[in-house]
This record gives structure tokens, C-alpha cells and sequence, in this order.
């Protein structure tokens, strides 16, 4: 790796192997929580775990937050503030996966106790925050690995669609949290 001039942000080089790491992370991710997850045996953690679930719906509206500040740097063509910024979210989001899977491997589900209108708008808001989510992260990695070895054209042309889809499951994870909260043992 290697700093560009005087800014903090890391470059590195755009090789095949490297292409190759991000499409390995992009399948292996959500294939190893969706893994996780289908495990029945929980992993004997600790009652500290118990708190995840609220750690979670914190660190997806803080995302949320963060990637409408980045939106918003990039228009203004503040491009340091965006790149600091949309670390900052990347950040989060590994914080929310690691927490997310600690917490489900070591608890039992939480069932969804909702009844009249809230029971299919839970639901829907769960279910496609799921199947984005698990999108989602192929077009984070990429963008990324777009944005860190200069391919800022292919960056732009990605970040159309992977933007409005990390914000949608960001807010949707909040969303699902707030509905489902009440219901955590």
C-alpha cells in the first residue's frame, strides 16, 4: 500500500489477485453469516450478548447518518470529507456484521410479537432488508475497491446503485430494530 500525497487515504494497486480478494469477500461473506445463522447450537458467549441487538440498531442509524453526510460531501465536491466519511460507514458496517453475527450465534432468535398492521410491515422490512443486505456488500467491497485504486469513473458508476441500496438496508435495520425491540428477552 501506499499514501497518496498528503492525504490519509489509502491506495493500493489494481491487480487481478486484488480484484479476485474483493469477489472472494463479496461471496464468502454472506454466505458464512447466512451459515452462521442456520447453526442451532448456540456458542455459550455470555449474557453480554444480550445487548448486541440495541449495539446494532445504534451502529445502523449512525451509518445511516454517516452515508447522508458522505452523499452530501460528495455533492458539495468535498472529496477528503466524503472519503473520511464513507470509511467511517465501512467501519460501521464491519462493527454491525461482527456484532450481528456474535449475537446470533450465541442467542436464540427473537420472535417478532407484532400483531394488526405492524405484523406485514415488519416482515416486508425485514425481508428486504435481508435480500439487500446480502447485495449489498459486493457493491460496498467493489465501490471501494474502485474509490482505493483509482478507478473514480467505474467508483461513480457504481456507487448509483450501491448508495441508495447500503442506505436503504441501513435505515431498514433501524426500521426492523424499533419494531422488534420490544420483544428482546
Amino acid at each position: 500500500m501506499r499514501v497518496k500525497n498528503n492525504m490519509t487515504a489509502y491506495k493500493i494497486e489494481n491487480t487481478p489477485r486484488n480484484n479476485q480478494i474483493v469477489n472472494i469477500l463479496s461471496l464468502v461473506i454472506p454466505i458464512a453469516v447466512a451459515m452462521l445463522n442456520a447453526i442451532q447450537t448456540k456458542l455459550a458467549l455470555g449474557t453480554w450478548t444480550k445487548i448486541l441487538p440495541h449495539v446494532n440498531g445504534v451502529l445502523n442509524a449512525t451509518c445511516s447518518i454517516i452515508l447522508i453526510l458522505g452523499f452530501i460531501a460528495i455533492k458539495n465536491k468535498n472529496i477528503e470529507m466524503h472519503r473520511k466519511l464513507m470509511g467511517v460507514a465501512f467501519v460501521l458496517g464491519s462493527l454491525f456484521l461482527v456484532s450481528y453475527v456474535s449475537y446470533h450465534i450465541s442467542n436464540e432468535p427473537t420472535k417478532f410479537g407484532g400483531t394488526g398492521w405492524l405484523r406485514p410491515t415488519y416482515y416486508i422490512l425485514l425481508f428486504s432488508h435481508i435480500l439487500l443486505s446480502i447485495g449489498v456488500v459486493r457493491l460496498v467491497l467493489k465501490a471501494i475497491f474502485y474509490a482505493i485504486t483509482d478507478q473514480i469513473d467505474s467508483h461513480k458508476k457504481l456507487v448509483k446503485w450501491a448508495f441508495p441500496i447500503w442506505l436503504y438496508v441501513s435505515v431498514t435495520g433501524v426500521l426492523v430494530y424499533l419494531l422488534i425491540a420490544p420483544y428482546y428477552v
